[in-house]
């Protein structure tokens, strides 16, 4: 069974539940846009899986708020997002670095 993945958009913070997975970016990709107007704060605190689909998500929204000169903001990451992302030898300035 596949996970879910839900969010709230709170002020300025986007807060990610569950699980962020390819059964599951699709949700968000498709209201990207629409969802991450006034974000300037993705709170990872509450996803239990994040895979490599999840992964090319969040830099792919960091980005997506870049071109609009907004510079986002990660908190909560856990330590196996943060593995994932050393392993995958990712540039420092794809990724902002990630706040408690």
């Amino acid at each position: 069974m596949a996970g879910e993945l839900n969010w709230q958009c709170e002020a300025e913070t986007l807060h990610l539940t569950g699980e962020l997975d390819s059964d599951t970016v699709g949700q968000l990709w498709h209201q990207r846009d629409k969802i991450m107007k006034g974000i300037k704060v993705l709170n990872l605190s509450g996803l239990s899986r994040v895979d490599t689909s999840g992964l090319a998500l969040l830099i792919h929204l960091v980005a997506f708020a870049r071109s609009k000169n907004v510079e986002v903001e990660l908190q909560g990451a856990t330590d196996n997002l943060q593995t994932l992302t050393k392993l995958y030898n990712l540039p420092e300035d794809v990724l902002p670095a990630f706040a408690g």
